[in-house]
């Protein structure tokens, strides 16, 4: 008799630990040779929940840091991914990807979080701006984070559509909510791993697997959630989510993308899930001079 392969449980990711799902409830998806995946969980409602606590309690430290340590935490990031490339490309060939699409993937999200890192500390001064104003007042709009940003994933990838949402969500100070994608879902939880070895606080990224049907409309209704970032083009799911996110007024970025283009990271990104600060600033006359106080 031939050995009974013991298939690996892949655990959610809430507030910087890997717990099993409230539920208990678990699936085994397959790849296209009809292989079982491994025991994912299945999260529920109440892991939603769990994970809008932890992000919304790791938001204020995390909006906080210095932006350049925030870039040198993507960048560490990076490096964590980079020393596991070998796994996650075994894991995504596993899910049904040729050998040569799995290295470029891996290398595509790798090179993505630096992309990012390098915004982290320079993007306020781009999208920053000095408003003319008929009145004695400097006028400033500065970018800010927006919060907890809920974000559904790219279900036709397992890493690079997590790692390009998620990135600029977090350079921007944000915390955040992940679904991952449904039928792709090893990389996610192995991601996470490589996120709880890095420096990156608990709480700043939650990880989900599961069906995204019953996690979404809990995620875009909740209150204390403040945008939602979704990958697709699902119409149904779209009209869905702009329903559950009118209660408290809820942006959402939808990008239908192809992830592994390199036109795909911008700066903008990062712009979606930020808000825009404006202040006035008075300006004394004393002798025909021009000074702030």
């Amino acid at each position: 008799m031939g050995r009974l392969e013991v298939l690996k449980t892949y655990k959610v990711y809430i507030g910087g630990k890997f717990p099993r799902t409230e539920s208990g409830r678990y699936y085994t998806p397959t790849n296209a040779k009809g292989e079982q995946l491994g025991n994912i969980c299945l999260s529920s409602r109440k892991d939603v929940r769990n994970s809008v606590v932890a992000a919304r309690k790791a938001f204020g430290g995390w909006s906080e840091r210095a932006a350049n340590n925030r870039g040198q935490i993507l960048y560490r990031i990076a490096e964590m991914l980079e020393g596991r490339k070998a796994q996650f490309i075994e894991e995504i060939i596993f899910q049904g990807a040729t050998k040569k699409d799995a290295e470029k993937e891996v290398s595509i999200a790798i090179d993505r979080l630096i992309y990012y890192a390098g915004w982290c500390d320079k993007y306020t001064q781009v999208l920053s701006s000095v408003n003319p104003v008929a009145s004695a007042h400097f006028n400033f709009s500065v970018h800010e984070p927006m919060g907890v940003i809920g974000v559904v994933a790219d279900k036709h990838t397992s890493l690079i559509g997590l790692v390009s949402l998620m990135a600029p969500v977090i350079a921007g100070g944000n915390t955040c909510v992940v679904i991952a994608s449904e039928g792709l879902p090893l990389c996610s939880v192995t991601f996470a791993e490589v996120l709880n070895s890095s420096d990156v606080p608990g709480g700043v990224v939650n990880i989900l697997t599961g069906k995204v049907g019953e996690m979404m409309p809990p995620l875009a209704s909740h209150m204390d959630v403040n945008g939602i970032v979704y990958s697709g083009d699902d119409k149904k799911e779209i009209k869905d989510l702009e329903e559950s996110t009118a209660l408290n007024m809820k942006r959402i970025s939808v990008y239908s993308a192809d992830w592994m283009n390199s036109d795909e990271q911008d700066i903008y990104k990062i712009a979606d899930c930020q808000e825009v600060k404006t202040t006035w600033h008075p300006i004394e006359n004393i002798g025909g001079a021009s000074s702030s106080y």
